[in-house]
């Protein structure tokens, strides 16, 4: 038996739940090597991120090598099947589509002569990172640069890992064509996340880092951000099910397996309250799992990290969902919506046995950028806001300052800061001497979009 179904409350569920949350500790090995690194670029620059590719990648890069040439890019797009390019371009159609309408217009409240406004401006650069490794991903190229591109970043750049020869995956290449990154580099790891946010002669600093990575370029994201901001520190990928008697096992399953495929580290959680439907899930996950490539992974993923937990209600199920707080949620349940009002934390949720996990990693339109490890709690999918800075912007007239000054001043007193109540104070005496605008009409307050 592949995982055996466990009684909510038993003492091995209990310890079994509480090793995802092991998952995302960091050695202290890890942070010491990632520190010489950042040193090492702020230090040395391009030679220093051309001398770790040398030794993290085995690949020997001049400085003038790490930018992929747009032709090389052109002709990784015309290399690729037709239907694999197809795929692609529908899938950012649909991932520009449900990102356009999370576009912030701003707005503004006037009160009297008082405007009080927010701005809302793209960020000028961003340096996508997009991983190598077990696997390519260009769908994960679609879903950071696209949410960039519709903020109207002004440039986006991205950072890849060379493989042999200082080859990119071609798949990458043209996801990153077609989502339209302005400039390639062929450079992985701490260093290239050090070189983003630092700066070099070849690779010019940025103004936010997003993309998965290992532990050493989460690691390096982690003690960077505040030179440069980051998306957010992701772990290990995780799935939750929530399956009643109604649930297909082989359903529940496969959407187990799929999220085990990805790497050893891998969390895939089913919550059911049939005794019978934990029993035919853990059936299917031993049969399914033998006919997989990725087996081996799936497997030990499995192994330490997957878990059947019999419960006895769903409102139990929704109960412990919000308390994991996992990266994916799926309700595979005879009526799925009644649940959603009760479920608060999860980084993205599926409703429905057909709205299998794999929809929303690929061309469902909603971002698969998500927060791990518990975060769901207090963090939010990728989007378009997280691309754009606000500026409030105060626009004071005589009436607002005869209305609010008082306020102020005592305020100001209040806190002993006497320069600010002295300059409070300076208005108010000045605009005691101008005569008051005669009243208007009753202002209200206007909320308007401007950008």
């Amino acid at each position: 038996m592949v995982i055996e179904p466990l009684i909510d409350g038993s003492a091995a569920a209990i310890k079994r739940l509480r090793l995802l949350e092991g998952r995302h500790a960091q050695g202290g090995s890890v942070e010491r090597d990632v520190v010489a690194i950042i040193a090492g670029v702020r230090r040395g620059g391009d030679r220093a991120v051309a001398r770790y590719t040398r030794k993290f990648d085995g690949v020997t890069l001049a400085a003038d090598g790490f930018e992929v040439g747009r032709n090389e890019i052109s002709e990784a797009l015309a290399s690729l099947p037709a239907s694999l390019r197809a795929a692609l371009r529908a899938a950012h159609r649909r991932v520009v589509a449900f990102h356009k309408p999370q576009l912030d217009p701003g707005y503004e409240l006037r009160e009297g002569d008082t405007r009080n406004s927010v701005r809302v401006l793209p960020l000028a650069r961003v340096g996508v990172y997009a991983p190598g490794g077990r696997a390519a991903y260009p769908s994960t190229v679609l879903m950071n640069v696209v949410p960039a591109r519709v903020a109207g970043v002004d440039e986006v750049v991205m950072a890849t890992p060379p493989g042999p020869g200082g080859t990119v995956e071609p798949a990458v290449l043209a996801a990153a064509a077609i989502a339209g990154v302005d400039r390639v580099f062929r450079v992985g790891g701490a260093q290239a996340i050090a070189a983003l946010a630092l700066g070099t002669d070849s690779i010019a600093r940025v103004d936010k880092i997003v993309g998965p990575g290992n532990i050493y370029v989460a690691t390096a994201k982690r003690l960077l951000f505040g030179q440069v901001d980051i998306d957010m520190i992701a772990g290990p990928t995780e799935v939750l099910i929530i399956a009643d008697g109604s649930a297909r096992a082989d359903y529940v399953a496969a959407d187990m397996l799929a999220q085990a495929e990805h790497d050893p580290l891998a969390a895939s959680v089913c919550i059911t309250s049939s005794r019978r439907t934990a029993a035919a899930v853990s059936k299917q996950l031993e049969s399914q799992l033998a006919g997989l490539e990725r087996r081996t992974i799936a497997a030990a993923s499995l192994k330490k990290y997957g878990s059947i937990l019999v419960v006895k209600s769903l409102a139990r199920a929704v109960e412990l969902a919000n308390e994991i707080a996992p990266e994916h949620l799926e309700v595979m349940t005879a009526a799925p919506r009644k649940l959603l009002g009760g479920l608060r934390n999860a980084g993205a949720i599926f409703l429905g046995a057909m709205s299998s996990e794999p929809f929303g990693d690929y061309a469902a339109g909603p971002n698969h950028v998500l927060p791990t490890g518990g975060s769901a709690r207090f963090a939010s999918p990728l989007g378009v806001y997280d691309f754009v800075k606000r500026s409030s912007i105060i626009d004071m007239g005589v009436g607002g300052v005869r209305a609010i000054g008082p306020t102020v001043l005592r305020l100001a007193e209040a806190e002993g800061l006497t320069a600010h109540a002295a300059a409070v104070r300076l208005r108010l005496d000045d605009v005691a001497a101008k005569p008051a605008a005669k009243k208007k009409q009753r202002p209200g307050s206007d909320r308007k979009g401007g950008r």
